[in-house]
């Protein structure tokens, strides 16, 4: 694997990680910056699938970023792209937001919002607009066996007063439930880098995958085979690193000390390789 000062390819993670709710972390832009002067490339990788690309094209604008959807791979797309290499459900119950089912419905995928004999598959994803409805047909469907698919398995979402509960955590509820677990597409899975180093053509050693989550974000790059960086500034902490089987290459405060190490203006020691 290559030095941190080569790497050319970041896989950033968003909530956490370059943002907390509608603030840029310090550091975030100018990071972003210089990786398009010196001849790199970034991707933010989310697995946040309550909302679509546009609206976080708006979120980065308003926060000073300039990005375009080709700066963006969520777990909607690594799902799309799985729902693609298998044969086609009759009709797929969407658990999540009315622009996570649109984005679905575009690409085709069979969708509603209505419990019927029809449906043959669950696809959940963090939803923001969560009742109980919901949660009671995803109970009637389970214990009928349709197929169970998840976005992604985070427990929480962070926010400027702390955090609530993402798609992880509901479908932990669906399994005291129902005794189903889902099938889960995006990060820790490593669709996602993989299909983010093929779009842009780098090689896997000029990779770094960067996220605040051990369990998601930098056991994404582990599965893949791609160096990670850890950074502090959101969900995780110095103590997950103690308990945690998935230890990232290197660990940084925030975005800014990931940074000026690539930068080679500090090398702090939390940020050496492990």
């Amino acid at each position: 694997m290559a030095a941190l000062q080569d790497k050319r390819l970041f896989l950033l993670d968003m909530d956490g990680t370059i943002y907390l709710d509608e603030d840029l972390f310090p550091g975030a832009k100018s990071f972003l910056e210089a990786v398009r002067e010196r001849g790199g490339r970034y991707l933010f990788l989310t697995n946040n699938s309550s909302k679509g690309v546009d609206a976080y094209i708006e979120k980065l604008a308003r926060m000073g970023v300039e990005s375009s959807r080709e700066d963006f791979l969520t777990s909607v797309d690594a799902l799309i792209a799985h729902l693609r290499g298998r044969p086609s459900y009759r009709l797929c119950y969407v658990f999540g937001t009315e622009s996570f089912r649109a984005q679905l419905k575009e690409a085709g995928v069979p969708v509603t919002d209505r419990r019927s004999d029809e449906v043959d598959c669950l696809l959940i994803g963090f939803d923001t607009e969560l009742t109980f409805q919901k949660l009671e047909d995803a109970c009637i469907l389970l214990n009928k066996g349709v197929d169970f698919i998840a976005t992604n398995p985070d427990w929480v979402c962070p926010t400027w007063y702390g955090s609530v509960p993402d798609c992880g955590s509901v479908c932990e509820m669906l399994y005291r439930a129902t005794t189903r677990r889902p099938l889960v597409i995006g990060k820790p899975k490593p669709a996602m880098v993989e299909l983010a180093i093929r779009r842009t053509g780098f090689a896997p050693e000029q990779a770094l995958v960067v996220g605040d989550r051990l369990y998601t974000d930098i056991a994404a790059g582990v599965n893949a085979g791609v160096d990670t960086a850890f950074v502090l500034s959101g969900e995780g902490t110095r103590a997950d690193l103690e308990t945690s089987q998935v230890k990232p290459v290197w660990v940084f405060d925030d975005i800014a000390a990931l940074h000026a190490a690539w930068a080679g203006e500090d090398r702090p020691a939390e940020g050496e390789r492990k």
